[in-house]
Formats: C-alpha cells, sequence, structure tokens
C-alpha cells in the first residue's frame, strides 16, 4: 500500500504539499488549523486521536448535525478537513509503537500539548529526531516554550485578555471585548503551518528537520501591526473605540436613514470626493486633514452622519460607488455563504461525509494559477475529503504501516 492509498480511496493527492506525509497530534483549535491548512496544500494528514472520545472538539456545542445516534459537531467539522483519523492510546506501548512506525515514514508532527507533555510520552524533540532525522516538528503552546509562564494552559479567550487585543476591542475602554472567532488559535495554526512550509523547504537544503515553535501569545503580538508601534515608538496606549479606525476619519461605521454602511476614507482626494458628493463643508478647520479629523474624530462622525441621514443604506452605497469612495455594508454570515462574490473565490465547498452525506464547508481562502504568460489557470481544483470520523482510517492506516487491523 502505498502513501497515495491511506485513505483506501486509491486517488492521488494533488497541490503544492502533494507527497507529504504529516501526523496531527494535537487537537481543540490551533494545531489542528494549522494540519487543515497543509491539507489544503496537498499534504496527507493523519490525524490522532484518543480512542473512544477523539478530539475534544467533537463534543463541542451545540450545534450538533446528524442523525441522534451518530451526531456530530459543526465545530470539529470547521477545522478538520483532509484529514485521515487514526485512534491511538498514547499510554498503551503497542499504540507508541504504530506511532513510532508512522512518524518513520512522516515529514511532518503537528503537537499543541502544554510544555513538558510530549517529554513525558517519551516523545521529547531529540527523541523524535531520533526516530526520523528529516522530521519537522511544529509545537504550539498557549504562551511560550520557555519563560517564567511557560507552563501556562493556553485558551484561546484567555490569551486574547492577556496579548492585549481585548484592550483595543469594543466600543470603548470600558467594553473590552473578545473577537467574534478564536483568533488567538488560528493566528497561532496560520503561523505554524507557515513555519512548516519554510523548514520544509531549508529541508531541501540541509538534509534534516528542524523544530518550529509558535504561541496563541506570540501569534496575537504578531498581529499587533500599527497598534504595537504607537507603543513602542509613539508612547501611546491604544484604547477601544468602536467601530472607527485609531488612525485614519472617516474610517468606520457610520448611520443613515434606515441602517448603517462602513465607508474607508484613506486619503485627501477621496475625502474631497466625499465633501463634493455629500455637501460637507470642506473648509472646516477641524475636518482640514486626516491628522485633524483623527483629533477631532467625534466631530467628524457627526458631520458624516448628518450628511448621510437622507439616505437609505441601499441609496447611500450607490451614491458612493458612483463617487469612487470604498464603502460595504455588514453582512451576516449567512449572507456571505449566499453571497456570489464568496462564491466565486471558492470560499464555499461541498464534501460528501460518511454519515451526514453531501455537506457545505467554508473553503481555504489561497488558490494557486499558472500562466502561459498571455492566459492563466487555476491549479487548485480538486477534490476535498471530508472530516474523518474517528479512526475511520484506523484499519487502512494500520494495514500501510504492516501493524494488522487488530489493536
Amino acid at each position: 500500500m502505498t502513501l497515495e492509498n491511506i485513505t483506501g480511496g486509491g486517488e492521488e493527492s494533488t497541490g503544492a504539499l502533494a507527497g507529504t506525509l504529516v501526523v496531527d497530534l494535537s487537537r481543540a483549535l490551533a494545531g489542528p488549523h494549522a494540519g487543515m491548512m497543509l491539507g489544503d496544500l496537498g499534504a496527507r494528514v493523519v490525524k490522532i486521536e484518543a480512542v473512544g472520545s477523539g478530539d475534544e472538539t467533537r463534543r463541542w456545542g451545540p450545534p450538533f448535525v446528524g442523525p441522534e445516534t451518530d451526531l456530530q459537531s459543526s465545530y470539529f467539522l470547521s477545522c478538520n478537513r483532509n484529514k485521515e483519523s487514526l485512534a491511538l492510546d498514547l499510554k498503551s506501548a503497542a499504540d507508541i509503537q504504530i506511532l513510532t512506525a508512522l512518524l518513520e515514514r512522516a515529514d511532518v508532527v503537528i503537537e499543541n500539548f502544554r510544555t513538558g507533555v510530549m517529554d513525558r510520552l517519551g516523545l521529547s524533540m531529540t527523541r523524535l529526531h531520533e526516530i526520523n532525522p528529516r522530521l519537522v516538528i511544529l509545537s504550539i503552546t498557549g504562551f511560550g516554550h520557555d519563560g517564567p509562564e511557560a507552563g501556562r494552559a493556553g485558551y484561546d479567550q484567555i490569551v486574547q485578555g492577556e496579548a492585549g487585543l481585548m484592550s483595543i476591542t469594543g466600543s470603548g475602554p470600558d467594553d473590552p471585548q473578545r473577537v467574534g472567532v478564536p483568533i488567538a488559535d488560528l493566528l497561532s495554526g496560520m503561523y505554524g503551518a507557515y513555519g512548516v512550509v519554510a523548514a520544509l523547504l531549508e529541508r531541501t537544503v540541509t538534509g534534516v528537520g528542524t523544530v518550529v515553535r509558535t504561541s496563541l501569545l506570540s501569534a496575537v503580538v504578531g498581529v499587533h501591526a500599527f497598534q504595537g508601534t504607537r507603543v513602542t515608538v509613539a508612547d501611546e496606549v491604544p484604547e477601544a473605540q468602536g467601530n472607527h479606525h485609531p488612525s485614519i476619519a472617516p474610517y468606520g461605521l457610520f448611520g443613515c436613514a434606515d441602517g448603517a454602511v462602513q465607508i474607508s476614507v484613506g486619503n485627501e482626494s477621496l475625502w474631497r470626493r466625499l465633501c463634493e458628493r455629500f455637501g460637507i463643508d470642506s473648509a472646516d478647520p477641524l475636518l482640514a486633514d486626516n491628522a485633524q479629523r483623527v483629533r477631532h474624530r467625534r466631530h467628524t462622525i457627526e458631520v458624516v452622519e448628518r450628511a448621510f441621514a437622507g439616505f437609505d443604506a441601499a441609496e447611500l452605497l450607490t451614491a458612493l460607488a458612483e463617487a469612487g469612495i470604498p464603502a460595504g455594508t455588514v453582512r451576516s454570515l449567512d449572507e456571505v455563504y449566499r453571497w456570489d462574490q464568496a462564491i466565486s473565490q471558492g470560499l464555499l465547498l461541498e464534501v460528501d461525509h460518511p454519515t451526514l452525506g453531501p455537506i457545505e464547508l467554508p473553503g481555504p481562502p489561497i488558490r494557486f494559477f499558472a500562466t502561459d504568460g498571455q492566459s492563466e489557470r487555476e491549479t487548485t481544483k480538486r477534490r476535498h475529503r471530508p472530516p474523518p470520523l474517528l479512526d475511520e482510517h484506523g484499519a487502512s492506516i494500520r494495514e500501510w504501516l504492516g501493524e494488522g487491523t487488530q489493536r
């Protein structure tokens, strides 16, 4: 049985990472998201799950979907496409032997245990490289692998608070809010996958694997962007200020007759167009340039919303488009997945789940194209695998490893 036949489906993998075998020891979201990203790129991802219970996200809900006898968590479905499932007891010597045989053949291993857990399992970084010197190891923790708080458990919302993100999110400084998705988990998975791809490229030169480390804390600090340099360079402490940009005005959500629209006036040319189209007094000294408009943000918002008050949202969006001013609405998620533009970008894909049948999942955000200098064709069109049932591929993987199908 070849690598391409691990799933028993016989279909050959395609994509930039085709032929790459990833062993995913992670659970919940950060590591599984990294593994899914690698699977989207064509890697074979074998997800190792606890015998009987599996990844804890299989129980995170509601919502659950499917027959009462085999309910599936929509949370689990969100981060485990393009994977096979193998259930192992990592406290069992026999199952550790199966895992070791898999690691000998692997290119990448992903883990997001708390610091020290891999050592206690007998799978230290040193031991992993004894098993397979070419192995790229991705290790994700909550607060980092060393330092005075390395041992802390890392849960997304806790890290959003500890890493400062909640202090700049919300309606104001007294209203800290979490981001509406587990962004610390997702970002650490993204940074981890990015590190893995770099390490695989480095391995083509060195011939040996390396250890890639990131954390939820590092990932959130890594996207502080201009809010970070406000602290480190300008010596300002940013605060939450709702739906308006801290450094550009007008830029944010503005009320109109029947709701609100968003605009982004990122330069003086756009500001002049806005003034001309909506009768705003461009000679107002408090609105003279972006710096003044930011300093007098409340006045800027009042002026713009007064100009928008006579328009309903649909009319306003049309007028803004005619004036060449970037604008948009606020869509609910169900509207996003019905939006022709989102669908055109491959952001909704259908897979055939073994118990749920055909289901739609959010699609991968990256597309690849080949060009001959005159035209281009998309090279990412591939069949995606559904998130697996627990141990769905256990028998075929054991057979491939030569361990037989019995536990």
